[in-house]
């Protein structure tokens, strides 16, 4: 029997709290900018809020905090919802905080007639030099005292138009000489003229983020509004607009975000990437972003398997790719169909097969799931293997093909090469090989025991595709950390495309398809696949040659 996972600290509060019968069931939420693609990080959130709610009876929201107009699209919106989907969760609700425009403007009118926020002239530069330092108290703002009235006056006029972008800002009034800086009268509205994505020209003036934040969890009766650690410094605000406005006491957590090495997970570094042509778009293969892994070929699965096997702590910490790249590798080993591609090849005449004659041979699907069952291989005198499967004066202890020597070829016969075949440049061109009918896989009787096995395609019949072998991005364990621009240590060797030759099923692929290149690694047909020109992905190599790279230099 497997043994039980024990609690995170989260799952801990909610038992104590449903035990306590504090709630009788919990509302979690997802709530994302729309102002770029969902990262590996996205999805440890995604897990974790949905994956409590399926765990514990209650619901998830996804709610777009869409309060910034200038860097959000719709095109964002159905990409969160797509990657969210992707992942097997589904929400309860799809809720916007444009949703709540109207609602938030009549909070933050409720602030002032409590004498609780003021409209200030202040520029951002003047507000700065006063806002003290952690060790100093700040100065109050010589608009702070203004009326009631003529607060509420100069709002109204804020959310009507009547002055430019940055002219006035609505700010909370708390305490300058607060311990936590965040507490000193933090500005709650500022005046953005700018198109939304959803609200159009209605609104001028936006709610900040902190006030939109806990407001939107307060509406919708969110129990338990888990965060990133950044965020313990804004629970107090939080929890202070909740108290003044009287509205439901949702709760703010916080969790450590896992940071994950050879990556940057950060939206702003990962536009850079895109606008700079660093990478082809949002989902290039090499991307951190949901999009990316799942155009690489990685499953929700193996997603949600990493998710977990990081678990939720308190403490932030580095987490190495290799532990993604084993997530992957063992369910692609489950579900993977197993296929022969050769890359570089060099032609293996069998001399002794007769001519125009060929065979079918069946081998397996994948030897982890009988029940995805058999194929034909078709076989006849003319093969194709890699080139680095031989060598004219190989060292000891070489299991492959070289002069003399006997390999078996995967699923079908053991051969002998006999005669190397060279061009004018003394480079080898050819193989001629003999093979021995009665040792063919399954039915061996030849008695000959040989060491290597190779794959092959037959010549005839394989299926010219390109390949694209996708490596980490980075060259450096922590992109951010190094000094001077992060994109000095991209890894000029992300990418590599190569010509092969598959065997004629390949044929037949699909999108949903993961395949094991044998000897190679785990693949995927890609989105710029076509039928005559098939395109496939690296999702992961074999075993992790990275670590191995690594130690030798």
């Amino acid at each position: 029997m497997a043994e039980e996972r024990s609690l995170n600290f989260l799952e801990e509060i909610i038992e104590k709290h449903l035990e306590e019968g504090k709630y009788q069931h919990i509302v979690t939420r997802f709530p994302p900018e729309p102002n770029g693609y969902l990262h590996i990080g996205h999805a440890s959130s995604i897990c974790l809020n949905f994956g409590l709610t399926k765990k514990y009876p209650g619901y998830t929201n996804l709610r777009f905090d869409d309060t910034n107009p200038v860097t959000e699209e719709t095109e964002y919106v159905e990409s969160i919802k797509n990657d969210v989907k992707w992942l097997g969760f589904e929400w309860k609700h799809e809720l916007y905080a444009s949703d709540y425009f109207d609602t938030l403007y009549e909070y933050a009118i409720k602030l002032i007639n409590l004498g609780l926020a003021y409209v200030d002239d202040s520029t951002s530069e003047e507000m700065a030099s006063l806002k003290g330092t952690p060790t100093e108290p700040g100065k109050p703002s010589k608009y702070r005292d203004r009326s009631i009235e003529e607060n509420l006056d100069l709002f109204v006029r804020m959310k009507n138009g009547e002055f430019p972008d940055g002219a006035r800002v609505l700010r909370a009034k708390i305490d300058m000489a607060h311990i936590n800086m965040l507490m000193r009268d933090p500005i709650i509205y500022r005046i953005k003229h700018a198109h939304h994505h959803r609200t159009g020209d209605k609104w001028c003036i936006y709610p900040m983020y902190d006030f939109a934040h806990g407001q939107s969890d307060s509406i919708e009766n969110v129990t338990h509004s888990i965060c990133t650690l950044e965020f313990v410094p804004h629970r107090e605000l939080y929890d202070w607009l909740i108290e003044k406005l009287e509205i439901y006491p949702s709760h703010q957590y916080e969790f450590a975000r896992r940071n994950i090495n050879y990556t940057v997970t950060s939206k702003r570094k990962l536009l850079q990437l895109v606008n700079e042509n660093h990478v082809s778009g949002w989902d290039d293969p090499r991307m951190p972003t949901i999009s990316g892994l799942r155009r690489r070929g990685y499953t929700p699965d193996s997603i949600r398997d990493f998710c977990e096997r990081i678990g939720i702590a308190k403490r932030e910490n580095m987490i190495d790719v290799s532990l993604l790249e084993f997530c992957i590798r063992e369910h692609l080993n489950k579900i993977a169909l197993r296929k022969m591609v050769v890359f570089d090849p060099i032609k293996v005449v069998i001399t002794n097969y007769p001519e125009g004659e060929g065979e079918l041979l069946s081998t397996e699907n994948n030897p982890e799931d009988p029940s995805t069952g058999h194929r034909d291989l078709q076989f006849s005198r003319e093969i194709l293997i890699e080139k680095d499967d031989f060598m004219e004066n190989p060292p000891k202890k070489y299991f492959r093909l070289s002069p003399g020597s006997k390999v078996r070829l995967k699923s079908a016969y053991i051969i002998q090469c006999d005669e190397v075949v060279k061009n004018e440049a003394g480079e080898v061109v050819e193989l001629h090989c003999s093979y021995f009918a009665n040792s063919k896989s399954g039915e061996d009787v030849s008695g000959i025991k040989v060491q290597g096995t190779l794959h092959w395609v037959n010549a005839s019949s394989a299926i010219p595709v390109e390949v694209r072998e996708y490596d980490r991005l980075f060259r450096v364990e922590d992109p951010t950390d190094e000094a001077g621009d992060f994109k000095e240590y991209l890894n000029p060797d992300s990418l590599k495309v190569v010509k092969g030759y598959a065997e004629p099923s390949i044929k037949h692929a699909n999108a949903a398809d993961r395949f094991q290149f044998l000897r190679k690694g785990y693949y995927c047909l890609d989105t710029e696949s076509k039928e005559d020109a098939l395109v496939f992905n690296r999702t992961v190599t074999l075993k992790d040659g990275w670590a191995k790279e690594q130690k030798k230099n």
